[in-house]
């Protein structure tokens, strides 16, 4: 019998249902809820996949403590690492290659086999893959590090997004997942302004799809500290804005490499400060499109620590210049 594509039930009747599902429990603080798809987005280095293990550790039942709070039972977890190598991922979660941290045996870390060859057949075999783990392990949180590698192609275009987001949504209905998938921000050469949906790289698909949103920034208060800032949440109220980010520290203290908590500030604390141009540097700019008309207004920002392309846009027109991107 052929299954009708909608279905129309009363407001009252649809509540009703409702009562019957577990109410979602926190798996990282407010960041992130069982049953939800999350994404966890920051620039390159600045801690992602230390956080994402943190998580992972921390829901499996693992003896690291975190700040981030989790509600449910210790679950069944994979992760997905297409980032470290053994050794690596040894080194982080060591003491000089000894002194090993115990992880609970219900975290369970998947990588790429070396060997494997087959890459016109990648994408859909790297699917099945996960499907049979997923079946074979009772998984219930599945995490991805990152999600670039699951697509052969880049995941910036909606064309490419949008599939493997209703693909990830649907494993998740399927099997009862909760899943957190990473991905990067475009490289942000100027740190004025606040982290926004904007920055996650393919934003518009892949932040619709998705049921929490957070990302990582990089303080320019000291080298080792970050900020936590939610920028989307169904299950809840958002709680970490730029007027309230969560602040913390990465460190190594012994064998585990993770967050420790700080305390919640506003984000411009952790911003560069918009400085006004000296006439110097606008006759500068003038000067460097005046040479060479062709550079575009990223080429000539980067030059100028602190600059971003709204401001050499400003300056060339005030100075009867095309602006060229």
């Amino acid at each position: 019998m052929k299954q009708e594509l909608l279905n129309v039930r009363t407001a009252n009747a649809c509540i009703e249902d409702a009562k019957l599902i577990p109410i979602p429990k926190k798996l990282a603080g407010d960041f992130w809820y069982s049953g939800e798809f999350a994404i966890l987005f920051a620039d390159t280095n600045v801690g992602k996949s230390p956080l994402a293990v943190q998580i992972a550790d921390t829901v499996s039942g693992g003896s690291y403590h975190s700040f981030l709070i989790c509600e449910e039972d210790p679950q069944q977890v994979a992760l997905i690492d297409f980032e470290l190598s053994e050794k690596q991922f040894q080194s982080r979660y060591s003491r000089d290659y000894q002194r090993e941290y115990r992880f609970s045996n219900r975290l369970h870390r998947v990588t790429v086999n070396t060997d494997y060859t087959d890459f016109d057949q990648f994408e859909k075999e790297l699917f099945e893959s996960i499907e049979q783990i997923i079946y074979n392990r009772n998984i219930k949180v599945l995490i991805v590090d990152n999600i670039s590698y699951l697509k052969a192609l880049p995941t910036e275009t909606s064309k490419e997004a949008m599939p493997l987001m209703r693909y990830l949504n649907q494993m998740k209905l399927r099997y009862g997942l909760s899943i957190l998938v990473l991905a990067h921000t475009p490289k942000r050469l100027h740190l004025t302004n606040p982290l926004g949906l904007n920055d996650l790289a393919g934003s518009k698909n892949l932040s619709n799809f998705a049921d929490s949103v957070f990302c990582i920034g990089r303080s320019t208060q000291a080298n080792d500290l970050r900020y936590l800032k939610q920028l989307k949440c169904r299950s809840n109220a958002i709680i970490y804005d730029m007027d309230n980010v969560l602040v913390c520290r990465i460190d190594k203290p012994d064998n585990f490499l993770g967050f420790e908590f700080v305390g919640y500030e506003s984000e411009k604390i952790h911003l560069q400060e918009r400085t006004a141009l000296s006439e110097d540097i606008k006759n500068q700019v003038v000067e460097m499109k005046l040479n060479d008309p062709t550079l575009s207004l990223g080429k000539i920002a980067e030059h100028f620590p602190g600059m971003y392309r709204a401001q050499v846009s400003r300056i060339l027109k005030k100075a009867g210049l095309a602006a060229s991107e």
